[in-house]
């Protein structure tokens, strides 16, 4: 019986593409840049199915080129799938799939390292001491602001916020509030939630952003929303890059309207603009967030599961 061919838009680790070869006829693309449409749309008419990563662009347009479609199933890897047009992708027949889970504990850890790295200017002092330019300690000496005890402000209480909340509060007796655009009542340890973002914002020392992304997020931080923190506020985002508009945290952090960011993800990734790059209060990371061999494993897996059991006639698992 001749397998199914899958394109793997980028090398996962080496456990994950032994197991898919295995399975199936498996080609890898030869660099890893995110697919452009036209490629995608190649992909869409030249394969029983891919496995895309963050920034494929499968968008309408591409779904659009491609004549005729032979791909069956889309099986993202990653929980966050904005860069697949899902309605476009039902309206030709295909399935949509996602890692949902398997990124909940290295996300949560990385919004983590942010809130302290911008609280305490870490990455700041590592320069300086790279630099030579560490003189000894000083009583006045890059003074921060502490974590523990303060209020953390969560925009977005799926997996992954209660995860971040739950270790700020544990381990931190830091107070949490939230804003959910449903009702959450199953948090397991205090916490509030508010009726809007802009009422986290106000409340909180730290905001940290863990919403979904797509068109009902796109510039969910805006001028307003960050005009609302307190000016010794600290942002951190590690959801999607768009869910921030960059230009407006740019003004905010140059006017002192906010105090400090840390952020992951950028709205034009993997773009990031000059003005933050130049900043002593923004730490930025290169979206580290699912970034340790037990996470990417085990995604890799689960995209895995969903291409199996799509082949072998059943509902994927984790069908978007």
């Amino acid at each position: 019986m001749k397998r199914p061919r899958i394109l793997f838009s980028r090398t996962l680790p080496e456990a994950v593409m032994a197991s898919a070869a295995k399975e199936f006829e498996v080609i890898t693309r030869e660099h890893q840049q995110p697919m452009t449409i036209e490629e995608a749309a190649d992909c869409l008419q030249s394969y029983d199915g891919a496995l895309p990563t963050l920034s494929d662009q499968f968008n309408a347009q591409a779904f659009a080129s491609a004549k005729p479609l032979q791909c069956r199933i889309l099986a993202n890897f990653g929980a966050g799938y904005n860069h697949i047009d899902s309605a476009a992708a039902a309206w030709h027949g295909i399935t949509v799939t996602n890692t949902p889970g398997a990124v909940t504990d290295a996300t949560a850890d990385i919004a983590v390292l942010l809130m302290l790295a911008t609280a305490r200017r870490a990455v700041e002092g590592d320069r300086l001491v790279r630099a030579g330019s560490w003189t000894g300690w000083q009583p006045t000496q890059m003074l921060g602001t502490n974590v523990t005890g303060k209020t953390l402000g969560v925009i977005g209480m799926g997996r992954i916020g209660k995860e971040i909340a739950r270790r700020c509060h544990l381990g931190f007796r830091m107070d949490v509030v939230f804003h959910n655009r449903s009702q959450v009542d199953d948090t397991e340890f205090p916490c509030r939630q508010l009726d809007s973002a802009e009422a986290v914002a106000a409340s909180a020392d730290f905001v940290v952003i863990a919403v979904r992304g797509g068109p009902d997020s796109l510039h969910l931080v805006d001028a307003d929303l960050l005009a609302a923190m307190q000016p010794h506020g600290i942002l951190v985002n590690i959801s999607r890059g768009d869910v921030v508009d960059e230009a407006a945290l740019i003004k905010a952090l140059e006017a002192g309207v906010i105090a400090g960011a840390g952020l992951d993800v950028y709205e034009f990734e993997p773009a990031v603009p000059e003005a933050l790059i130049g900043m002593d209060n923004v730490v930025l990371l290169p979206h580290l967030g699912t970034s340790v061999l037990e996470a990417r494993e085990a995604m890799g897996f689960m995209a895995l599961d969903n291409l199996k059991a799509y082949f072998a006639g059943e509902t994927p698992p984790n069908t978007v």
